[in-house]
């Protein structure tokens, strides 16, 4: 899937008893994708399956919050965060996602499992679309962006470190 997706200003709800999962290998390629996530997505499960997650990532996502999530998980831990996703439509759709490592039978990590669900409306309509501006805005300030990515993950973890919080603790307190 090479077509490029234009974002729109259209967002896509979901129902708040549903839940939207997805499986992937240590790439971050797709290896499962439940009916939920295909249906909200715009995809079929033959179309997500081996495909790398970011397909669904919107342009407004700050590298950095992916980078902090990618580092929790490949350290063994779970993460939970505020993800603006993009439909092949170009639509949107925020989620509140739990993302965690999975685990062979030799309690080696094999993959990620990720469960998203609806989340807090205050959060994705106040807070969080602020803060990833900002976020995003420190990166493209930057020519080359490892420096943008790094700048922005200071600030990021400055901003947990004023507040006294892990980011985890921040997004639950929303």
């Amino acid at each position: 899937m090479t077509k490029a997706i234009t974002p729109t200003q259209r967002e896509i709800f979901f129902d708040p008893d549903s839940f939207i999962v997805s499986k992937t290998d240590l790439k971050g390629r797709i290896t499962y994708a439940n009916r939920v996530f295909c249906e909200v997505a715009g995809y079929t499960e033959q179309e997500l399956i081996g495909q790398p997650h970011s397909l669904i990532r919107h342009p407004d996502m700050p590298r950095a919050v992916f980078k902090l999530l990618w580092d929790t998980i490949q350290d063994g831990r779970e993460v939970f965060a505020y993800v603006k996703n993009m439909a092949r439509s170009g639509d949107y759709y925020w989620v509140f996602a739990h993302v965690t490592p999975s685990y062979d039978r030799n309690l080696q990590v094999c993959g990620f499992h990720s469960s998203r669900r609806v989340p807090k409306r205050d959060a994705v309509e106040k807070i969080i679309p602020p803060f990833y501006a900002e976020l995003s805005r420190i990166e493209f300030s930057y020519r080359n962006a490892k420096e943008g990515l790094a700048a922005s993950q200071q600030h990021l973890m400055k901003t947990l470190a004023a507040s006294k919080v892990s980011y985890d603790e921040f997004v639950f307190s929303l």
